[in-house]
């Protein structure tokens, strides 16, 4: 379910367009110290392959809708490939257990604009 790459309309073309890896996570309290394991470890893996954090926790503030959200993570990629790479390796794929059963997590990988495409 929080696979961002099995979405029937995500592109799997290497177009080398900046890519965003969006998570929404909803922590359980009594997981925080097992969550931390976890996130200690991603930001030296997610750096590893070619990516960098925009935001990383922190203060949010719902301007419309219904957001219950705990923690909002954005990395930024230099494709959506690399963001894939690091998603599919399988160190990640070791690492992502420490976080099963910490909360419920929504993660969406979008492909990015240049501003030339824009106007």
């Amino acid at each position: 379910q929080d696979d961002p790459t099995t979405s029937s309309s995500s592109s799997s073309s290497s177009s080398g367009k900046p890519a965003y890896v969006v998570v929404e996570a909803r922590l359980r309290e009594s997981e925080m110290e097992r969550f931390g394991r976890y996130a200690s470890q991603v930001p030296a893996l997610v750096s590893k392959f070619g990516g960098e954090y925009l935001v990383l926790g922190g203060q949010h503030e719902p301007l419309e809708g219904d957001w219950d959200s705990t923690r909002i993570v954005l990395h930024r990629w230099p494709s959506a490939e690399q963001a894939r790479e690091f998603w599919d390796s399988g160190e990640y794929q070791e690492l992502k257990k420490l976080r099963e059963g910490t909360g419920e997590f929504r993660i969406m990988l979008l492909e990015g604009l240049e501003m030339k495409d824009v106007f």
